[in-house]
């Protein structure tokens, strides 16, 4: 845990000395699993506005960590409510600003090329005899959100503690997701939405929603950062256009 706290710090200094080169420039601090859709509605953003999309990806507590040290972020985006309720806690956001703007789900994938075929996904479905000798590649279950949903649905089944020992623990759902794109691990648990923009995987099983707590993504401003276009943002985020471009990859709609 030393450890992280220490890239986290470094990786919020390094932020510090990278802060927008232009002052409408918007600064975004965003959960990694939003990669693809908020490249996209950056783009849209700047050939409206000309105000360019500066963004920073990663698991949501990495995130929250960088900017209780003081990184830059104008916006944050998490990929759950613990660590937008961290940041909240901290006098960091806005709360008058802060939305759910979009959901998700929780999906088992393998290597495109496995074997696995279809598993219906129920609290009794044996995961750690599913891996066989093999490992679950997911996000860290101690901090990263879509490791935190998959603790909660092998905790509703009984079989965390099973489960605990044949995890590959990743940095963020991106890492997880790499790690089965390149074959090193059997399965991954990831967002549907990651799944999705990937060739290299396959969908193999779909986590019921009542094994977990609904996935959410609260957006808002950080407290000290705003600025005009930052707001100008974060509403476009909540538009038609927008909204089109998080339904194209896959987000549900709140």
């Amino acid at each position: 845990m030393a450890i992280k706290w220490v890239r986290a710090v470094i990786a919020a200094l390094l932020l510090l000395c990278a802060a927008p080169a232009h002052a409408d420039d918007v600064l975004v601090f965003a959960a990694a699993s939003l990669t693809n859709a908020l490249n996209d509605i950056g783009e849209q953003f700047a050939a409206k506005t000309g105000n360019k999309l500066v963004a920073s990806y990663a698991a949501s507590s990495t995130l929250a960590k960088q900017i209780e040290a003081g990184a830059p972020a104008q916006i944050f985006v998490s990929a759950d409510l613990k660590w937008a309720d961290y940041l909240s806690g901290k006098k960091l956001l806005d709360p008058a600003s802060r939305v759910n703007l979009l959901g998700n789900a929780l999906v088992l994938v393998a290597p495109a090329d496995s074997t696995t075929g279809k598993i219906e996904i129920t609290p009794q479905t044996d995961f750690a005899a599913l891996a066989e000798t093999g490992r679950i590649a997911t996000g860290d279950p101690d901090s990263v959100p879509v490791g935190l949903y998959f603790r909660q649905a092998m905790e509703r089944g009984g079989q965390w503690d099973k489960v605990a020992r044949r995890l590959a623990r990743a940095e963020s759902v991106r890492a997880a997701l790499a790690l089965v794109e390149r074959g090193e691990v059997p399965f991954g648990v990831v967002y549907a939405t990651d799944a999705a923009v990937s060739p290299k995987v396959k969908v193999v099983g779909v986590f019921p929603e009542t094994m977990h707590d609904p996935i959410l993504y609260p957006f808002a401003l950080v407290v000290g950062n705003q600025s005009p276009a930052a707001q100008a943002f974060l509403a476009y985020l909540q538009g038609d256009a927008a909204r089109a471009v998080f339904s194209k990859y896959g987000f549900v709609l709140k």
